[in-house]
């Protein structure tokens, strides 16, 4: 497998939802009873973090490229 870059707003989103996945399957078994609209805020709050992690990388990311094409034309 090729090396990738590595993308923290996905790592976020999989991990916030494999909790909530988690906290679903707990409370399907009965041995946990989460309320339902904490699963829903965790799950919502998550994924708008992920968002922006995912837009601060993409902001990093695009202004290191144009320093190295502004430095590579000089």
């Amino acid at each position: 497998m090729r090396r990738h870059e590595f993308q923290p707003g996905r790592l976020i989103a999989g991990l916030v939802l494999m909790a909530a996945g988690v906290l679903y399957l707990l409370g399907a078994s009965g041995e946990a009873d989460p309320p339902w609209f904490f699963v829903l805020m965790m799950t919502a709050g998550g994924l708008a973090f992920a968002a922006v992690a995912g837009l601060v990388t993409y902001a990093v990311r695009r202004d290191r490229r144009e320093r190295i094409s502004e430095s590579s034309e000089r």
